[in-house]
C-alpha cells in the first residue's frame, strides 16, 4: 500500500472518530434543550393549568355554599347604614361568604373561606380571610388575601380598581357593600395594613373597614398590593339585593 494511501485511510478515520468536546457539547445541548421543555411546561401548569382547577374548584365551593344559603329574593332591598347582624364565627377553611367586584365583570364571584394557608385555601380555589381581623359588617377590617397569578387568580384585576367602586360581600346574614377608598402598594414586613384602623397598629377603629391583599408585581412576592375600602351599606338579604347586585346579574 502506497504513503498516499494509508494516509487517505487515517483521514478517513479520523473524520469518523468523534472528538470528545464535541460529544460533551452535543450531551450538554441535549441537556439543555431537555431543561428548557421542562421549564416550559411548568410554566404552563403554573399559568393555565392551576387556573383551570382553581376556576373548578371556585365554582363548586360556591355552588355548595348557595345550596345552604338561605333565599334572597331577585328585587333590590333597602339600604341599611345601621348595626348590621352578627356574623358567625366560622370553623378554619369554612365557606362563609362569597364576594363580587362589578369593576371585574358579572362572571367574577368568588368563594371566601377562613384563613389564608395557601394549600388548604389560597391554591383551592378561595380566597381567604385574615381570622385575626373582624368579619363582614362589623367595626374593624374586614381584611382578605387572594392569588394575583395562578390558582384562578382571583386578584389580578387589583390594579383596575378605582376609588369608588364597589366590593360587595354575600352571607348568609345579608349583602355588604362596601366603597374602594385607596389602593397603594407596601412591603411584606407593612402588617399594619391589617389593623383595625386600617395603617394605624394601636388605634380604634371606628370605620366598617374592607382590605384586600395580593402579590405585586406579577410573578413576584417583593411587595403587596393593597385596597381599602368602608362600608357604605347593606341589606338584609331576606328583603332583597343591593341594587348594585341587581345591575351585575342583569349585565351578565
Amino acid at each position: 500500500m502506497s504513503q498516499a494511501e494509508v494516509a487517505t485511510r487515517r483521514s478517513q478515520r479520523a473524520r469518523r472518530r468523534p472528538r470528545r468536546g464535541t460529544s460533551a457539547l452535543g450531551v450538554l445541548g441535549e441537556l439543555l434543550i431537555t431543561a428548557g421543555v421542562i421549564v416550559a411546561l411548568f410554566v404552563v401548569w403554573q399559568v393555565f393549568w392551576t387556573d383551570v382547577t382553581g376556576g373548578r374548584a371556585a365554582n363548586a365551593h360556591i355552588a355548595s355554599f348557595e345550596e345552604v344559603l338561605p333565599e334572597s329574593p331577585e328585587q333590590p332591598g333597602t339600604p341599611q347604614t345601621g348595626e348590621p347582624p352578627a356574623e358567625p364565627t366560622p370553623a378554619a377553611g369554612e365557606t362563609f361568604a362569597t364576594m363580587f367586584v362589578p369593576r371585574w365583570g358579572p362572571g367574577w364571584e368568588f368563594p371566601i373561606a377562613e384563613g389564608i394557608g395557601r394549600a388548604e385555601v389560597l391554591d383551592a380555589g378561595f380566597v381567604g380571610h385574615y381570622p385575626e381581623t373582624q368579619l363582614p359588617g362589623e367595626v374593624g377590617n374586614f381584611a382578605l388575601a387572594g392569588h394575583r397569578q395562578s390558582h384562578a387568580k382571583p386578584f389580578f384585576g387589583v390594579d383596575s380598581l378605582e376609588t369608588g367602586d364597589s366590593v360587595i360581600v354575600q352571607t348568609a346574614q345579608a349583602w355588604y357593600v362596601y366603597t374602594v377608598t385607596e389602593s397603594y402598594v407596601v412591603l411584606p414586613s407593612q402588617t399594619e395594613v391589617l389593623a383595625p384602623s386600617p395603617g394605624e397598629p394601636g388605634v380604634e377603629a371606628t370605620e366598617r373597614s374592607i382590605t384586600l391583599t395580593t402579590c405585586h408585581p406579577l410573578w413576584s412576592t417583593r411587595e403587596r398590593w393593597i385596597i381599602h375600602g368602608v362600608l357604605d351599606h347593606w341589606v338584609d338579604r331576606s328583603e332583597g339585593r343591593p341594587a348594585e347586585i341587581i345591575e351585575l346579574l342583569e349585565e351578565g
